[in-house]
């Protein structure tokens, strides 16, 4: 299961000549800062397992509730980066961040892979899409299952951080995470047949390269 009831998700890729930077960066500063913010609990950054995934990368940050995503804490962070995390960011590419509440979450722990369905789908169809992600825990090698629901109006608040970016896409309105041991377990979960959506259905399977836990921020 995930540490708690919201989310922050983000999906971007990253410009080639910054790579080395980016990952300098967001080990050893970004992810130490976010999970020092007060209600964060863990991070966890993912790279994608095969070609067809994109973008890139993404993030995961699991969250007490969804007032910590929409708090000062967070906000006081977002509009006052660091001169890493400006110089770095301006180099993303692509970028989907959703704040989202945790509708579903099953599942014994974490797993090396996770496959990320970015969707739309009217009301009506959350029934069937909750059994759907919640069945598909039965399947070999799976250790986790969520649905997430974003917050539209958080997600597209502009701050300092974003300020004057162009690669920031509009977020997904709901989206599903599949955890399972290795990539290849991920291939056959949840076909578009299986899921009801009012527009394109985004796939995207990603091998997990860092795990941050709880720790305190030093600048």
């Amino acid at each position: 299961m995930l540490a708690g009831e919201a989310v922050v998700a983000i999906w971007n890729g990253i410009a080639p000549e910054a790579r080395d930077q980016f990952y300098d960066w967001h080990i050893n500063e970004y992810m130490p800062e976010r999970v020092g913010i007060p209600g964060f609990r863990r991070g966890r950054r993912y790279i994608a397992a095969d070609p067809a995934t994109h973008p890139e990368f993404f993030t995961l940050y699991e969250l007490d509730t969804m007032e910590v995503a929409k708090g000062s804490d967070y906000a006081n962070r977002l509009n006052d980066p660091t001169p890493g995390t400006v110089a770095s960011t301006s180099q993303f590419r692509d970028t989907f961040r959703a704040l989202s509440r945790v509708l579903l979450s099953e599942g014994p722990g974490a797993g090396g892979a996770i496959l990320t369905i970015r969707l739309d789908f009217p009301d009506s169809a959350l029934g069937d899409v909750r059994a759907a992600v919640s069945a598909s825990r039965a399947l070999p090698r799976v250790t986790g299952v969520h649905l997430c629901q974003g917050d539209a109006a958080a997600s597209a608040v502009r701050t300092t951080e974003t300020k004057g970016r162009t690669d920031i896409q509009e977020p997904p309105s709901r989206f599903i995470m599949v955890e399972a041991t290795d990539a290849a377990a991920l291939a056959p979960v949840l076909p578009a047949s299986s899921l009801p959506a009012a527009s394109a259905i985004v796939r995207g399977i990603y091998r997990l390269e860092y795990t941050r836990t709880k720790t305190a921020f030093a600048p």
